[in-house]
């Protein structure tokens, strides 16, 4: 089955500072067919403003990815990390049994593109953690470069949950094929340009929610950026 979710659907918080796109529920913005697709709750496209950013904050039992688009985001938290990500950077966070953190924009005149995304973990209660690695053009390039996953396999950010994150720059004849175990099913979120996803065209922001299907197909990309997460059937 294949479930499109356009851009233009999602919520919008626009708090002047802030700039954010909600693929599923979250805040005030509630949609009940789009409260999260399995263990993945969360897509939130921001843009943050120069000189502005998340003040302290805290979270609980939560894993939560940050993929900067553009920009340079600052993160502290209270785990003592501190650390300013750029394009190609992911920075994973696990919240367990609880942690604060905030993320902050300090150029005066450029902004911070990134998407925020939380999954749910499968086992509670471990200490928090973070964890940060830089991916490279090359390196998703015409293929799929594995981000986070639950092993921290081939380099990727280790997450508390059955789930595998990949990220992917494609063009022209580029062709993917991502077999589905039964049992498993998928997002394709494109970040930005154009792609086909097992024939359904999507455009910047669009997102395609895939079950029961034997793979996931991406091609007829023009300069495109895409994530796709392979996860826990959600039926």
């Amino acid at each position: 089955m294949l479930e499109i979710r356009k851009s233009n659907e999602r919520g919008r918080a626009h708090h002047g500072w802030l700039d954010s796109y909600h693929s599923f529920s979250f805040a005030y913005y509630y949609d009940p067919d789009h409260t999260g697709f399995g263990p993945l709750l969360v897509i939130n496209e921001d843009r943050v403003k120069p000189d502005c950013g998340f003040g302290t904050h805290g979270h609980r039992e939560m894993e939560i990815i940050s993929y900067v688009l553009d920009g340079a985001l600052e993160h502290k938290d209270s785990m003592g990390n501190i650390s300013v990500l750029r394009y190609g950077d992911v920075q994973r966070m696990s919240a367990g049994t609880g942690v604060t953190h905030s993320e902050y924009n300090h150029s005066g005149s450029e902004l911070v593109h990134f998407l925020q995304i939380w999954i749910e973990p499968n086992v509670k209660g471990v200490v928090p953690s973070y964890e940060e690695k830089h991916f490279d053009t090359a390196s998703k390039q015409g293929r799929l470069r594995l981000i986070a996953s639950s092993d921290g396999r081939d380099g990727s950010t280790l997450i508390h949950q059955d789930a595998s994150l990949y990220a992917s720059l494609l063009d022209g004849s580029d062709h993917i094929e991502l077999p589905l175990a039964p049992g498993r099913a998928a997002y394709v979120h494109l970040v930005r340009g154009k792609l086909a996803v097992n024939g359904v065209p999507l455009t910047t922001g669009d997102a395609l929610k895939i079950s029961d299907e034997r793979a996931v197909i991406l091609d007829q990309a023009e300069q495109a950026e895409v994530l796709l997460f392979d996860l826990p059937y959600a039926g």
